[in-house]
Protein backbone atom coordinates (compact mmCIF):
# COMPACT_ATOMS: atom_id res chain seq x y z
CA UNK A 1 0.00 0.00 0.00
CA UNK A 2 1.63 3.49 -1.04
CA UNK A 3 2.08 5.61 1.98
CA UNK A 4 0.24 8.22 0.55
CA UNK A 5 -3.38 6.40 1.70
CA UNK A 6 -5.07 5.59 4.68
CA UNK A 7 -7.05 2.60 5.42
CA UNK A 8 -10.15 3.83 7.58
CA UNK A 9 -12.12 1.19 9.67
CA UNK A 10 -15.90 2.59 9.83
CA UNK A 11 -18.88 0.91 10.44
CA UNK A 12 -17.69 -2.28 9.94
CA UNK A 13 -15.77 -1.67 6.76
CA UNK A 14 -12.34 -0.89 5.98
CA UNK A 15 -11.98 1.50 2.75
CA UNK A 16 -8.65 3.35 1.25
CA UNK A 17 -8.56 7.21 1.19
CA UNK A 18 -5.69 9.41 0.25
CA UNK A 19 -3.74 10.90 2.78
CA UNK A 20 -5.20 14.11 4.20
CA UNK A 21 -9.06 13.34 3.45
CA UNK A 22 -10.51 15.22 5.70
CA UNK A 23 -13.18 13.20 7.97
CA UNK A 24 -16.29 15.19 6.48
CA UNK A 25 -15.07 14.20 2.73
CA UNK A 26 -15.11 10.40 3.79
CA UNK A 27 -18.39 10.50 5.47
CA UNK A 28 -19.76 12.26 2.28
CA UNK A 29 -18.30 9.55 0.14
CA UNK A 30 -19.51 6.78 2.59
CA UNK A 31 -23.00 8.38 3.34
CA UNK A 32 -23.42 9.89 -0.08
CA UNK A 33 -24.33 13.46 2.50
CA UNK A 34 -23.95 13.34 5.96
CA UNK A 35 -26.68 12.73 8.30
CA UNK A 36 -27.95 15.58 9.81
CA UNK A 37 -27.20 14.26 13.58
CA UNK A 38 -23.55 13.70 13.04
CA UNK A 39 -21.67 16.27 14.65
CA UNK A 40 -18.12 14.92 15.11
CA UNK A 41 -16.31 12.27 15.25
CA UNK A 42 -13.74 10.17 16.88
CA UNK A 43 -10.56 9.37 15.31
CA UNK A 44 -8.37 6.65 17.20
CA UNK A 45 -10.72 7.39 20.10
CA UNK A 46 -9.97 11.18 19.65
CA UNK A 47 -12.49 13.61 19.71
CA UNK A 48 -12.17 15.50 16.29
CA UNK A 49 -14.38 18.08 14.08
CA UNK A 50 -15.69 17.05 10.43
CA UNK A 51 -12.70 19.00 9.04
CA UNK A 52 -9.77 17.23 10.52
CA UNK A 53 -7.44 15.24 8.26
CA UNK A 54 -6.96 11.60 8.12
CA UNK A 55 -3.45 10.52 8.11
CA UNK A 56 -1.55 7.44 8.69
CA UNK A 57 -1.54 3.87 7.85
CA UNK A 58 -4.69 2.76 9.55
CA UNK A 59 -7.35 5.21 10.99
CA UNK A 60 -10.50 3.65 13.33
CA UNK A 61 -12.92 6.31 12.87
CA UNK A 62 -16.54 6.81 14.94
CA UNK A 63 -18.89 9.03 13.96
CA UNK A 64 -20.60 10.92 17.25
CA UNK A 65 -23.92 11.64 16.85
CA UNK A 66 -26.21 14.58 18.48
CA UNK A 67 -27.48 11.88 20.74
CA UNK A 68 -24.39 10.64 21.82
CA UNK A 69 -22.70 12.28 25.73
CA UNK A 70 -20.09 13.32 23.52
CA UNK A 71 -22.28 14.96 20.88
CA UNK A 72 -24.29 16.98 23.40
CA UNK A 73 -20.85 18.29 24.49
CA UNK A 74 -20.48 19.06 21.07
CA UNK A 75 -24.29 20.69 20.62
CA UNK A 76 -24.43 22.49 23.42
CA UNK A 77 -20.11 24.40 22.71
CA UNK A 78 -21.72 25.20 18.87
CA UNK A 79 -24.82 26.81 20.48
CA UNK A 80 -22.54 28.78 23.09
CA UNK A 81 -20.47 29.91 20.48
CA UNK A 82 -23.75 30.42 17.93
CA UNK A 83 -24.53 33.15 21.53
CA UNK A 84 -21.76 34.52 22.04
CA UNK A 85 -21.48 35.36 17.65
CA UNK A 86 -24.68 37.14 18.10
CA UNK A 87 -23.99 39.12 20.76
CA UNK A 88 -21.07 40.24 19.31
CA UNK A 89 -23.40 41.33 16.16
CA UNK A 90 -25.94 43.41 18.22
CA UNK A 91 -24.15 44.58 21.35
CA UNK A 92 -20.61 44.79 20.77
CA UNK A 93 -19.95 46.48 24.16
CA UNK A 94 -21.24 43.22 26.09
CA UNK A 95 -19.39 41.05 27.53
CA UNK A 96 -20.80 37.78 28.28
CA UNK A 97 -19.91 34.97 30.56
CA UNK A 98 -20.37 31.48 30.82
CA UNK A 99 -21.66 30.20 34.44
CA UNK A 100 -22.65 27.41 35.83
CA UNK A 101 -25.19 24.55 34.57
CA UNK A 102 -28.54 24.69 35.25
CA UNK A 103 -32.17 23.94 34.35
CA UNK A 104 -30.87 22.14 31.33
CA UNK A 105 -29.01 24.93 30.23
CA UNK A 106 -25.98 26.97 30.86
CA UNK A 107 -26.24 30.24 32.65
CA UNK A 108 -24.51 33.85 31.35
CA UNK A 109 -23.99 37.04 32.70
CA UNK A 110 -24.37 40.06 31.43
CA UNK A 111 -22.22 43.16 31.72
CA UNK A 112 -23.43 46.18 28.98
CA UNK A 113 -24.83 49.48 29.60
CA UNK A 114 -27.88 48.35 27.92
CA UNK A 115 -29.50 46.33 30.49
CA UNK A 116 -30.48 42.89 30.24
CA UNK A 117 -34.38 42.95 29.37
CA UNK A 118 -36.76 40.15 28.08
CA UNK A 119 -36.38 42.13 24.58
CA UNK A 120 -32.63 41.94 24.62
CA UNK A 121 -32.76 38.29 25.34
CA UNK A 122 -35.53 37.91 22.62
CA UNK A 123 -32.95 39.81 20.32
CA UNK A 124 -30.27 37.65 20.72
CA UNK A 125 -32.03 34.36 20.08
CA UNK A 126 -33.76 35.49 16.74
CA UNK A 127 -30.14 36.82 15.89
CA UNK A 128 -28.95 32.72 16.76
CA UNK A 129 -31.63 31.27 14.64
CA UNK A 130 -30.73 34.14 11.80
CA UNK A 131 -26.84 32.45 12.46
CA UNK A 132 -28.11 29.02 11.96
CA UNK A 133 -30.28 29.42 9.20
CA UNK A 134 -27.09 30.82 7.26
CA UNK A 135 -25.27 28.19 7.86
CA UNK A 136 -22.06 28.92 8.35
CA UNK A 137 -19.35 27.13 8.79
CA UNK A 138 -16.93 26.90 12.20
CA UNK A 139 -13.58 28.16 10.93
CA UNK A 140 -10.79 26.28 12.69
CA UNK A 141 -6.90 27.43 12.13
CA UNK A 142 -3.88 27.30 14.01
CA UNK A 143 -2.06 30.74 14.97
CA UNK A 144 1.01 31.66 16.90
CA UNK A 145 0.38 32.91 20.55
CA UNK A 146 1.76 36.17 19.60
CA UNK A 147 -1.06 36.25 16.81
CA UNK A 148 -3.85 34.98 19.15
CA UNK A 149 -2.49 37.42 22.17
CA UNK A 150 -2.96 40.10 19.22
CA UNK A 151 -6.90 39.06 18.84
CA UNK A 152 -7.70 38.97 22.76
CA UNK A 153 -5.79 42.14 23.02
CA UNK A 154 -7.79 44.30 20.43
CA UNK A 155 -11.19 42.73 22.16
CA UNK A 156 -10.11 43.39 25.27
CA UNK A 157 -10.37 39.82 26.82
CA UNK A 158 -8.46 39.50 30.06
CA UNK A 159 -9.91 36.25 30.49
CA UNK A 160 -8.29 34.60 27.88
CA UNK A 161 -4.69 36.10 27.63
CA UNK A 162 -4.04 35.42 31.12
CA UNK A 163 -4.96 31.51 30.32
CA UNK A 164 -2.39 32.12 27.38
CA UNK A 165 -0.32 33.64 29.38
CA UNK A 166 1.36 29.75 29.99
CA UNK A 167 0.14 28.01 27.69
CA UNK A 168 3.10 25.74 26.60
CA UNK A 169 2.99 25.85 22.81
CA UNK A 170 4.26 28.01 20.70
CA UNK A 171 0.86 27.95 18.62
CA UNK A 172 -2.84 27.64 19.61
CA UNK A 173 -6.09 26.78 17.70
CA UNK A 174 -8.40 28.89 17.11
CA UNK A 175 -12.61 28.75 16.48
CA UNK A 176 -14.74 31.48 14.63
CA UNK A 177 -17.97 31.67 12.39
CA UNK A 178 -17.55 35.54 12.40
CA UNK A 179 -16.61 38.43 14.27
CA UNK A 180 -16.07 36.20 17.46
CA UNK A 181 -12.65 34.04 17.90
CA UNK A 182 -12.72 31.73 20.94
CA UNK A 183 -9.70 29.05 21.75
CA UNK A 184 -10.75 25.65 20.50
CA UNK A 185 -11.32 24.46 23.19
CA UNK A 186 -13.86 21.38 22.96
CA UNK A 187 -14.69 20.64 19.46
CA UNK A 188 -17.80 22.01 17.77
CA UNK A 189 -19.76 21.23 14.85
CA UNK A 190 -18.93 21.64 10.91
CA UNK A 191 -21.15 24.51 10.88
CA UNK A 192 -23.90 26.86 12.20
CA UNK A 193 -26.88 24.91 10.29
CA UNK A 194 -26.23 21.57 12.77
CA UNK A 195 -27.12 23.66 15.56
CA UNK A 196 -30.57 22.95 16.61
CA UNK A 197 -32.69 22.60 19.72
CA UNK A 198 -31.74 25.56 21.84
CA UNK A 199 -33.96 28.21 23.71
CA UNK A 200 -32.32 31.66 25.65
CA UNK A 201 -34.67 32.97 28.31
CA UNK A 202 -34.22 36.12 31.09
CA UNK A 203 -33.09 33.75 33.97
CA UNK A 204 -32.41 35.89 37.45
CA UNK A 205 -29.89 38.32 37.06
CA UNK A 206 -29.01 37.06 33.48
CA UNK A 207 -29.98 34.40 30.92
CA UNK A 208 -30.14 30.38 30.61
CA UNK A 209 -29.31 29.03 26.83
CA UNK A 210 -31.73 25.69 27.19
CA UNK A 211 -30.87 22.71 25.20
CA UNK A 212 -33.64 19.71 23.94
CA UNK A 213 -33.16 16.50 26.04
CA UNK A 214 -31.03 13.34 24.60
CA UNK A 215 -30.36 15.39 21.36
CA UNK A 216 -34.18 16.01 20.72
CA UNK A 217 -33.89 19.17 19.09
CA UNK A 218 -37.68 19.92 18.51
CA UNK A 219 -38.28 19.77 22.75
CA UNK A 220 -37.31 21.50 24.97
CA UNK A 221 -37.83 20.13 28.73
CA UNK A 222 -39.87 21.96 31.25
CA UNK A 223 -37.89 24.81 33.13
CA UNK A 224 -37.65 23.70 36.70
CA UNK A 225 -36.72 26.73 38.44
CA UNK A 226 -33.82 25.62 41.34
CA UNK A 227 -33.09 28.93 43.42
CA UNK A 228 -30.91 26.94 46.32
CA UNK A 229 -28.71 25.65 43.85
CA UNK A 230 -28.45 29.18 42.24
CA UNK A 231 -27.66 30.94 45.54
CA UNK A 232 -24.93 28.29 45.92
CA UNK A 233 -23.44 28.50 42.55
CA UNK A 234 -23.96 32.41 42.98
CA UNK A 235 -21.98 32.37 46.52
CA UNK A 236 -19.17 30.37 45.49
CA UNK A 237 -19.02 32.97 41.85
CA UNK A 238 -18.80 36.04 44.01
CA UNK A 239 -16.56 34.51 46.72
CA UNK A 240 -14.05 33.87 44.09
CA UNK A 241 -14.10 37.27 42.27
CA UNK A 242 -13.22 38.52 45.98
CA UNK A 243 -10.47 36.58 45.38
CA UNK A 244 -9.25 37.22 41.69
CA UNK A 245 -9.61 33.73 40.77
CA UNK A 246 -12.59 33.16 38.61
CA UNK A 247 -10.78 31.37 35.96
CA UNK A 248 -7.94 29.34 35.53
CA UNK A 249 -5.56 32.19 33.77
CA UNK A 250 -5.62 34.21 37.57
CA UNK A 251 -5.24 30.78 39.41
CA UNK A 252 -2.57 30.34 37.08
CA UNK A 253 -0.73 33.28 37.99
CA UNK A 254 -0.85 32.90 41.49
CA UNK A 255 0.37 29.20 41.30
CA UNK A 256 3.17 30.98 40.01
CA UNK A 257 3.53 34.20 41.92
CA UNK A 258 3.39 32.06 45.77
CA UNK A 259 -0.05 33.68 46.56
CA UNK A 260 -1.38 30.37 46.26
CA UNK A 261 -0.64 29.38 49.84
CA UNK A 262 -2.66 31.98 50.72
CA UNK A 263 -5.17 31.74 48.52
CA UNK A 264 -5.44 27.57 49.92
CA UNK A 265 -5.77 28.81 53.45
CA UNK A 266 -8.83 31.38 52.22
CA UNK A 267 -10.52 28.97 50.34
CA UNK A 268 -10.04 26.27 53.66
CA UNK A 269 -11.09 28.69 56.08
CA UNK A 270 -14.44 29.43 54.18
CA UNK A 271 -15.18 26.03 53.81
CA UNK A 272 -14.51 25.51 57.34
CA UNK A 273 -16.81 28.50 58.30
CA UNK A 274 -19.96 27.26 56.15
CA UNK A 275 -19.88 23.75 57.65
CA UNK A 276 -19.94 25.51 61.35
CA UNK A 277 -22.73 27.79 59.80
CA UNK A 278 -24.14 24.31 59.13
CA UNK A 279 -23.70 23.04 62.65
CA UNK A 280 -24.87 26.60 64.09
CA UNK A 281 -28.27 26.06 61.90
CA UNK A 282 -29.02 22.38 63.01
CA UNK A 283 -28.23 23.78 67.08
CA UNK A 284 -30.99 26.08 66.50
CA UNK A 285 -33.43 23.70 66.00
CA UNK A 286 -31.75 21.19 68.54
CA UNK A 287 -35.31 21.21 69.95
CA UNK A 288 -37.05 19.46 66.99
CA UNK A 289 -34.19 18.09 64.33
CA UNK A 290 -33.05 15.01 65.69
CA UNK A 291 -31.96 13.48 62.45
CA UNK A 292 -29.52 15.19 59.92
CA UNK A 293 -29.49 13.72 56.29
CA UNK A 294 -26.26 13.98 54.15
CA UNK A 295 -26.88 13.13 50.45
CA UNK A 296 -24.17 13.85 47.16
CA UNK A 297 -23.30 12.44 44.67
CA UNK A 298 -19.86 10.55 44.63
CA UNK A 299 -16.63 11.97 45.34
CA UNK A 300 -18.53 14.89 46.73
CA UNK A 301 -16.24 14.84 50.07
CA UNK A 302 -19.06 13.48 51.95
CA UNK A 303 -16.94 11.38 54.84
CA UNK A 304 -14.68 14.38 55.42
CA UNK A 305 -17.53 16.79 55.36
CA UNK A 306 -19.21 14.22 58.11
CA UNK A 307 -16.56 14.09 60.40
CA UNK A 308 -16.14 18.19 59.84
CA UNK A 309 -19.58 18.44 60.84
CA UNK A 310 -19.68 16.38 64.00
CA UNK A 311 -16.71 18.05 65.41
CA UNK A 312 -18.95 21.68 64.73
CA UNK A 313 -22.19 19.69 66.03
CA UNK A 314 -20.18 19.11 69.54
CA UNK A 315 -18.51 22.32 69.59
CA UNK A 316 -22.53 23.59 70.24
CA UNK A 317 -23.25 20.62 72.93
CA UNK A 318 -24.80 17.83 70.04
CA UNK A 319 -23.61 14.35 69.81
CA UNK A 320 -23.81 13.01 66.73
CA UNK A 321 -24.64 9.24 66.26
CA UNK A 322 -24.22 7.44 62.72
CA UNK A 323 -26.09 5.49 61.73
CA UNK A 324 -25.15 3.37 58.11
CA UNK A 325 -27.64 2.49 55.41
CA UNK A 326 -25.15 -0.37 54.47
CA UNK A 327 -26.83 -2.48 56.87
CA UNK A 328 -29.87 -1.95 55.74
CA UNK A 329 -29.55 -3.52 52.30
CA UNK A 330 -31.72 -6.51 51.44
CA UNK A 331 -30.38 -9.50 50.19
CA UNK A 332 -28.94 -10.12 47.19
CA UNK A 333 -31.48 -12.30 45.82
CA UNK A 334 -34.29 -9.49 46.49
CA UNK A 335 -32.28 -6.25 45.28
CA UNK A 336 -34.41 -5.31 42.16
CA UNK A 337 -33.05 -5.40 38.57
CA UNK A 338 -32.04 -2.36 36.62
CA UNK A 339 -32.88 -2.05 33.03
CA UNK A 340 -29.98 -3.85 31.63
CA UNK A 341 -30.93 -7.14 33.71
CA UNK A 342 -28.22 -6.54 35.97
CA UNK A 343 -29.03 -5.88 40.13
CA UNK A 344 -29.52 -2.15 40.81
CA UNK A 345 -27.46 -1.33 44.17
CA UNK A 346 -28.40 2.07 43.78
CA UNK A 347 -32.47 1.76 43.48
CA UNK A 348 -34.38 2.69 46.74
CA UNK A 349 -35.76 -0.72 46.96
CA UNK A 350 -32.66 -1.96 47.31
CA UNK A 351 -33.13 -1.14 50.81
CA UNK A 352 -35.46 -2.32 53.52
CA UNK A 353 -37.18 0.47 54.27
CA UNK A 354 -39.82 -0.89 55.89
CA UNK A 355 -37.34 -1.97 58.69
CA UNK A 356 -35.20 0.95 58.44
CA UNK A 357 -37.84 2.96 59.08
CA UNK A 358 -39.39 1.30 61.87
CA UNK A 359 -35.60 1.58 63.51
CA UNK A 360 -35.61 5.55 63.14
CA UNK A 361 -38.87 5.85 64.91
CA UNK A 362 -38.25 3.90 67.65
CA UNK A 363 -34.75 5.55 68.14
CA UNK A 364 -36.71 9.25 67.98
CA UNK A 365 -38.76 7.80 70.74
CA UNK A 366 -36.10 6.87 72.88
CA UNK A 367 -36.26 3.39 72.77
CA UNK A 368 -33.56 0.54 72.41
CA UNK A 369 -33.06 -0.94 68.47
CA UNK A 370 -31.45 -4.03 67.35
CA UNK A 371 -29.22 -2.90 64.47
CA UNK A 372 -28.62 -5.39 61.81
CA UNK A 373 -24.96 -5.52 60.36
CA UNK A 374 -25.27 -6.22 56.61
CA UNK A 375 -22.62 -9.59 54.85
CA UNK A 376 -21.63 -8.45 51.66
CA UNK A 377 -19.25 -11.13 51.34
CA UNK A 378 -22.38 -13.21 51.19
CA UNK A 379 -24.79 -10.52 50.02
CA UNK A 380 -27.02 -11.12 52.97
CA UNK A 381 -27.69 -9.71 56.72
CA UNK A 382 -25.89 -11.39 59.43
CA UNK A 383 -26.88 -13.60 61.80
CA UNK A 384 -28.95 -11.67 65.18
CA UNK A 385 -26.36 -12.66 67.19
CA UNK A 386 -23.63 -10.09 65.49
CA UNK A 387 -26.25 -7.16 65.45
CA UNK A 388 -25.89 -4.07 67.89
CA UNK A 389 -27.84 -2.26 70.38
CA UNK A 390 -28.43 0.75 69.99
CA UNK A 391 -30.27 3.85 71.40
CA UNK A 392 -30.62 7.85 71.42
CA UNK A 393 -30.07 9.88 74.11
CA UNK A 394 -31.52 13.90 73.93
CA UNK A 395 -28.59 15.29 73.45
CA UNK A 396 -27.85 13.21 70.47
CA UNK A 397 -28.74 13.35 66.87
CA UNK A 398 -29.07 10.24 64.10
CA UNK A 399 -26.43 11.43 61.20
CA UNK A 400 -27.84 9.06 57.85
CA UNK A 401 -25.56 9.58 54.82
CA UNK A 402 -26.48 7.88 51.93
CA UNK A 403 -27.55 8.17 47.83
CA UNK A 404 -31.02 8.47 48.78
CA UNK A 405 -30.96 11.08 51.80
CA UNK A 406 -33.06 13.43 50.54
CA UNK A 407 -35.56 11.30 49.17
CA UNK A 408 -38.75 11.49 51.61
CA UNK A 409 -39.66 7.79 50.83
CA UNK A 410 -36.28 7.09 52.95
CA UNK A 411 -37.86 8.22 56.07
CA UNK A 412 -41.53 8.56 55.87
CA UNK A 413 -42.00 7.98 59.45
CA UNK A 414 -40.08 10.76 60.66
CA UNK A 415 -42.08 13.92 60.84
CA UNK A 416 -40.68 16.57 58.37
CA UNK A 417 -39.86 19.08 61.47
CA UNK A 418 -37.63 16.46 62.90
CA UNK A 419 -35.46 16.05 59.97
CA UNK A 420 -32.64 18.75 58.79
CA UNK A 421 -31.08 17.72 54.99
CA UNK A 422 -27.78 18.59 53.48
CA UNK A 423 -26.92 18.16 49.99
CA UNK A 424 -23.19 18.41 49.17
CA UNK A 425 -21.34 18.56 45.64
CA UNK A 426 -18.61 20.17 43.95
CA UNK A 427 -20.10 22.94 42.31
CA UNK A 428 -17.24 24.32 40.29
CA UNK A 429 -17.72 27.95 40.04
CA UNK A 430 -13.65 27.89 37.82
CA UNK A 431 -14.00 28.47 34.53
CA UNK A 432 -11.28 28.02 31.54
CA UNK A 433 -11.72 31.67 30.41
CA UNK A 434 -14.81 33.81 30.08
CA UNK A 435 -16.57 32.05 27.43
CA UNK A 436 -15.74 28.11 28.37
CA UNK A 437 -17.10 26.54 31.31
CA UNK A 438 -15.30 23.80 33.50
CA UNK A 439 -17.92 20.67 33.36
CA UNK A 440 -19.04 20.41 37.28
CA UNK A 441 -18.76 17.03 36.89
CA UNK A 442 -15.25 16.87 36.02
CA UNK A 443 -13.87 17.90 39.53
CA UNK A 444 -15.52 14.97 41.15
CA UNK A 445 -14.34 12.67 38.03
CA UNK A 446 -10.48 13.21 38.63
CA UNK A 447 -10.98 13.67 42.74
CA UNK A 448 -12.39 9.67 42.25
CA UNK A 449 -9.35 9.18 39.44
CA UNK A 450 -7.09 10.43 41.97
CA UNK A 451 -8.61 7.98 45.13
CA UNK A 452 -8.96 4.86 43.15
CA UNK A 453 -5.39 4.50 41.90
CA UNK A 454 -4.09 5.73 45.18
CA UNK A 455 -5.97 4.01 47.75
CA UNK A 456 -8.29 0.79 46.03
CA UNK A 457 -5.92 -0.35 43.48
CA UNK A 458 -8.30 1.06 40.13
CA UNK A 459 -6.23 1.99 37.44
CA UNK A 460 -8.30 4.90 35.64
CA UNK A 461 -9.57 2.26 32.85
CA UNK A 462 -11.83 1.15 35.47
CA UNK A 463 -12.85 4.54 36.98
CA UNK A 464 -13.83 6.19 33.80
CA UNK A 465 -15.75 2.92 32.54
CA UNK A 466 -17.38 2.79 35.98
CA UNK A 467 -18.27 6.76 35.46
CA UNK A 468 -21.56 7.02 32.81
CA UNK A 469 -22.95 4.18 35.50
CA UNK A 470 -22.51 5.75 38.46
CA UNK A 471 -23.58 9.36 37.14
CA UNK A 472 -27.02 7.76 35.74
CA UNK A 473 -27.50 6.49 39.14
CA UNK A 474 -26.81 9.99 40.59
CA UNK A 475 -29.60 11.52 37.57
CA UNK A 476 -31.96 9.53 39.42
CA UNK A 477 -31.29 8.96 43.10
CA UNK A 478 -29.62 12.66 43.75
CA UNK A 479 -30.28 15.13 41.83
CA UNK A 480 -34.09 15.26 41.60
CA UNK A 481 -33.81 16.52 45.29
CA UNK A 482 -31.52 18.51 45.72
CA UNK A 483 -33.84 21.43 45.68
CA UNK A 484 -35.28 19.64 49.10
CA UNK A 485 -32.04 19.94 50.93
CA UNK A 486 -32.79 22.52 53.99
CA UNK A 487 -28.57 23.93 52.82
CA UNK A 488 -26.37 23.13 49.81
CA UNK A 489 -22.82 22.79 50.44
CA UNK A 490 -20.26 23.39 47.97
CA UNK A 491 -17.50 21.13 48.21
CA UNK A 492 -15.43 22.26 45.58
CA UNK A 493 -12.06 23.94 46.32
CA UNK A 494 -11.01 26.55 43.83
CA UNK A 495 -6.98 25.50 43.94
CA UNK A 496 -8.10 21.83 43.57
CA UNK A 497 -7.28 20.97 40.28
CA UNK A 498 -3.50 22.48 40.43
CA UNK A 499 -2.91 20.09 42.99
CA UNK A 500 -4.79 17.06 41.33
CA UNK A 501 -3.28 17.57 37.86
CA UNK A 502 -0.12 16.20 40.22
CA UNK A 503 -1.48 12.75 40.17
CA UNK A 504 -4.40 12.70 37.39
CA UNK A 505 -2.04 13.45 34.97
CA UNK A 506 0.11 10.00 35.45
CA UNK A 507 -2.64 8.13 35.89
CA UNK A 508 -4.60 9.39 32.98
CA UNK A 509 -1.34 8.77 30.75
CA UNK A 510 -1.42 4.78 32.00
CA UNK A 511 -4.86 4.64 29.97
CA UNK A 512 -3.82 2.58 26.54
CA UNK A 513 -4.92 4.67 23.29
CA UNK A 514 -6.67 1.44 22.25
CA UNK A 515 -8.77 1.39 25.10
CA UNK A 516 -11.75 2.26 24.91
CA UNK A 517 -11.52 4.41 28.02
CA UNK A 518 -9.15 6.71 25.99
CA UNK A 519 -11.54 9.09 24.28
CA UNK A 520 -12.12 10.76 28.00
CA UNK A 521 -8.68 10.33 29.42
CA UNK A 522 -7.32 12.13 26.58
CA UNK A 523 -10.17 15.15 27.06
CA UNK A 524 -9.12 15.12 30.70
CA UNK A 525 -5.28 15.33 30.02
CA UNK A 526 -6.21 18.07 27.79
CA UNK A 527 -8.04 20.03 30.25
CA UNK A 528 -5.33 19.34 32.54
CA UNK A 529 -2.53 21.06 30.28
CA UNK A 530 -3.98 24.73 31.20
CA UNK A 531 -3.08 24.10 34.87
CA UNK A 532 -0.07 25.23 36.49
CA UNK A 533 0.60 22.53 38.79
CA UNK A 534 1.07 22.75 42.50
CA UNK A 535 2.27 20.24 45.20
CA UNK A 536 -0.23 19.27 48.02
CA UNK A 537 2.23 20.54 50.34
CA UNK A 538 -0.15 23.37 51.53
CA UNK A 539 -2.86 21.60 52.05
CA UNK A 540 -4.33 21.25 55.64
CA UNK A 541 -4.54 17.09 57.30
CA UNK A 542 -8.55 18.33 57.87
CA UNK A 543 -9.05 19.14 54.13
CA UNK A 544 -11.57 17.48 52.02
CA UNK A 545 -9.25 17.19 48.98
CA UNK A 546 -7.23 14.95 51.66
CA UNK A 547 -9.98 12.47 51.53
CA UNK A 548 -8.74 11.81 47.82
CA UNK A 549 -4.66 12.60 47.98
CA UNK A 550 -4.05 10.94 51.23
CA UNK A 551 -3.19 12.52 54.62
CA UNK A 552 -6.21 13.13 55.97
CA UNK A 553 -6.36 13.33 59.79
CA UNK A 554 -9.44 11.69 59.95
CA UNK A 555 -7.82 8.53 58.54
CA UNK A 556 -8.29 5.20 60.60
Amino acid sequence: MSHENVVVSFAGERRQVVSGTTVEQFLAQFFGKIPDDVLACLVNRRLVALDFPLRGFQVALEAVRVSSRQGEAVARQSASFVLLEAARDLYPEARLAVGQSLGGGYFFTWQASTPLTPQVVASLERRMREICAEDRRFERRSATIEEAEAIFRASSDQSKLALLATHRSSTVALVSCGAFVDIAHGTVAPSTGRVRGFGLVPYESGMLLRFGRNGDPAHLPPLQPQPKLFAAYRETRRWNEVLGVANVGSLNRMCLSGEISDLIRIAEGFQEKKIAAIADAIASQAQRVRLVLVAGPSSSGKTTFIRRLGIQLRVNGIEPVGLSLDNYFVDRDRTPLGEDGQPDYEALEALDLELFNTHLAALLRGGEVEMPRYDFVHGRRSEPDRWTRHHLSPSQVLLVEGIHGLNHRLTTSVPEAAKFRVFISALTQLTLDDHNRIFTSDARLLRRIVRDRLFRGHPATRTLEMWDNVRRGEARGIFPFQEEADVIFNSALVYEPAVLRVWAERFLLEVPREHPAYTEAYRLLKFLSWFVPVTEKGVPQISLLREFIGGSAFQE
